[in-house]
C-alpha cells in the first residue's frame, strides 16, 4: 500500500512540491507515506484493489489519520527527511488542512492513490465508489481534499462538491477541499 501511494503521489502537484527533491523523493514518500497506512490500520477503512493498482485510506468519523504517539514522531521524521526549514513548511501544510476539515461527523478520505501503470482504468474511483456505497449504507457524508486539480472533476461525478480552497504556504499550490451528503 505504500509503494502504491508512493508511487501514485510522485508528481502530485502538492506533495512533489512539499517534497521539492525529486531524486530522493520516492525514498522519503516511501516513509512518509507508511505512517499515514500505518494509522489508518487501526479503522478497518483501508481498500487495496485486487491487482494492487490502487489504494484508498478511509477514516471514520471521529478517527484521527494515525495514533498520538505517531503524529508525535512526525515532525522529526519530517526534519530528517527534509531539513528543519521545509520539515517547519510541511507541518503548516499539514496544519492547514486540520483547518479546512470539518467538524461535522463524516468520512473522510485520506488518501486516494493509483500507480501510474494502472491509471485510466478506473481503479482508484471503483475503489471510491465502494467505500461510498457502504458509507452512504450508514447515513454519514463524507470528506475529501483534492491535491490535483485535475481530480476535481473525477470526484464529483462520484457526488463531492467543491466546498472550499486554501493556499499552501510560499506560494505553493491550492488545495480543494469537497464534500458529499449521503446518497439514498
Amino acid at each position: 500500500m505504500t509503494e502504491v501511494l508512493t508511487l501514485a503521489f510522485n508528481r502530485d502537484p502538492v506533495w512533489g512540491w512539499a517534497f521539492p527533491d525529486e531524486e530522493r523523493r520516492a525514498s522519503q514518500h516511501r516513509v512518509f507515506w507508511r505512517l499515514f497506512v500505518d494509522g489508518a490500520m487501526d479503522h478497518d477503512w483501508i481498500r487495496m484493489t485486487a491487482d494492487g493498482g490502487a489504494v484508498a485510506l478511509w477514516l471514520p468519523p471521529g478517527c484521527p489519520e494515525m495514533p498520538a504517539e505517531a503524529e508525535a514522531r512526525v515532525p522529526a521524521v519530517l526534519s530528517e527527511l527534509l531539513g528543519d526549514a521545509q520539515a517547519e513548511v510541511v507541518l503548516e501544510v499539514f496544519e492547514r488542512f486540520a483547518a479546512a476539515r470539518p467538524s461535522d461527523p463524516h468520512y473522510y478520505l485520506s488518501l486516494l492513490g493509483t500507480r501510474p501503470d494502472h491509471r485510466g482504468k478506473g481503479l482508484g474511483m471503483g475503489l471510491v465508489a465502494a467505500n461510498l456505497a457502504a458509507i452512504d449504507a450508514t447515513g454519514m457524508p463524507a470528506y475529501l481534499e483534492s491535491t490535483n486539480p485535475a481530480n476535481v472533476d473525477r470526484y464529483r461525478r462520484a457526488g463531492f462538491e467543491p466546498v472550499g480552497e486554501f493556499a499552501l504556504p510560499l506560494d505553493g499550490p491550492p488545495v480543494t477541499t469537497m464534500w458529499r451528503d449521503p446518497q439514498d
